[in-house]
């Protein structure tokens, strides 16, 4: 824990009265956040409006042309992945009128390289092509062949070794291809919404915690692991064995839980499985293809040119094997990397009042706090300010890592793959992803990875 002669109230009075502009960027940053929050509601009222909107056309009536215009701009307000880069918009803005333009581009960082957006988005679209899908699929299918292929065994296997392959294929790809395959799988069956949020609770948490075995894999890692000299070695034993046993736990746990809705659902699906054709499988050349694809975008993540040119070969390669792939649409990829472009903007401007907390924290404080911020902010942020902050104890980079990890899935901004699994999953909720239904569904499995991951 840090002393200093100032109190951290006087600390950030001094440094907004400094700069003033940090407590507008501050605003912002809490606006963006309640926007999230408020986006569901702004679905829902959009959908209302478009079917006012249809009615009126039918009536011929010439309010319809406005009432669609309005349903429009309110679904786009409730699309959670565009509000980061939404809030960007008056904050750019307003640090032009006070900065200039050059100003405003500097202080934003809008001259960075964004990697990280630009990663998600190219291994979000090779992640959920088709041959990686089934490849992935049949593969599950076999560990959870253990469990006589059961909708409990599968989702339990999916759920905790298909998030622990993050710590190799990355947390966005094992997010987006472990919520293609409960969308395919799963999610189609009904489930209940209790266990519809327990299940996208599990799933952002898991792979937030199950990333955690590798140095290159999880973004929270990889920014602090440079600065603190932590080598997969280091992330295996201090980390590994606990997050794999908070894994386990927690899906077991929400296992017992409802196994009553389990076997609903397994006696569903067998009256399916009995009237489905087998699936067509893809030439295992294309597959291994695709896997080398997946494997340059992964090796060349920071290197944002090198990572663009790859997804732009693969997506000449889907063209060529086009009877073997199914249409890949670049809309929600896109809409990822544009949240996590926006977070990153507006996140980067709140170092001035982190830092200082960081630094006044004992040990068991610094988890908790750590743990808190990341809930209303990307954990990569958090580690990485973290990371700036000298003379930081072991056991405290230590609490701080686990804090950031163990609550990425408590909302969708807290982990950055969140946003490519809410995407992909929302169409499974008639009314989106409730933040508050997200929170209740991983504050067990939350609970779970700090108190196993704490130092």
């Amino acid at each position: 824990m840090v002393t200093d002669r100032f109190s951290l109230s006087q600390l950030l009075r001094q440094a907004v009265g400094e700069d003033p502009l940090r407590l507008v960027e501050a605003a912002i940053f809490l606006l963006a956040i309640v926007h999230t929050f408020l986006a569901p509601s702004l679905h829902r009222l959009g959908n209302r409006r478009a079917e006012r909107a249809r009615r009126l056309v039918a009536e011929c009536n010439p309010l319809a042309a406005r009432q669609k215009m309005i349903a429009e701009l309110l679904l786009l307000l409730g699309e959670i992945e565009v509000v980061f880069g939404l809030w960007v918009i008056p904050l750019f803005w307003i640090v032009v009128f006070f900065r200039g333009w050059s100003g405003a581009i500097e202080r934003l960082g809008l001259s960075r390289d964004f990697a990280e957006a630009i990663f998600v988005v190219a291994v979000m679209t090779v992640a959920s092509s088709r041959p990686i899908l089934l490849f992935l699929d049949d593969l599950l299918l076999r560990v959870a062949a253990l469990g006589r292929g059961s909708v409990a065994a599968w989702w339990f296997v999916l759920l905790t070794l298909g998030a622990l392959a993050g710590s190799i294929i990355t947390e966005a790809g094992a997010m987006t291809t472990t919520a293609l395959l409960l969308g395919k799988r799963f999610f189609p069956l009904g489930p209940r919404p209790a266990l519809s949020y327990a299940t996208v609770g599990l799933l952002f948490t898991n792979v937030s915690i199950g990333g955690c075995l590798t140095h290159f894999a999880a973004p929270p890692v990889v920014l602090a692991a440079r600065a603190w000299g932590w080598g997969s070695g280091y992330m295996v034993f201090h980390f590994g064995g606990k997050a794999a046993a908070a894994t386990l736990l927690g899906s077991l746990i929400y296992l017992v839980v409802f196994r009553k809705e389990f076997h609903r659902l397994e006696a569903l699906r067998r009256r399916i499985s009995a009237e489905e054709s087998s699936p067509e499988r893809a030439p295992r050349w294309i597959t291994g293809v695709h896997l080398l694809f997946l494997a340059w975008i992964v090796a060349t993540a920071e290197t944002p040119v090198l990572c663009v040119g790859g997804l732009l070969f693969f997506l000449g390669f889907l063209r060529v094997t086009g009877p073997f792939q199914d249409e890949v649409s670049l809309r929600q990829a896109v809409l990822v990397g544009f949240f996590l472009a926006g977070l990153e903007l507006l996140g980067s401007r709140q170092s001035w009042w982190i830092n200082p907390l960081l630094e006044r924290l004992d040990e068991t404080t610094l988890l908790l706090s750590a743990a808190a911020i990341t809930a209303f902010n990307d954990n990569a942020l958090v580690t990485y300010l973290a990371s700036l902050v000298p003379g930081l104890e072991e056991s405290a980079k230590q609490a701080v890592m686990a804090g950031a990890i163990s609550t990425g899935g408590l909302t969708v901004i807290a982990n950055a793959p969140n946003p490519a699994g809410q995407a992909l999953l929302s169409r499974f909720f008639p009314e989106g992803i409730s933040p508050l239904g997200l929170a209740a569904g991983a504050l067990l499995p939350t609970g779970i990875a700090l108190l196993l991951l704490r130092p």
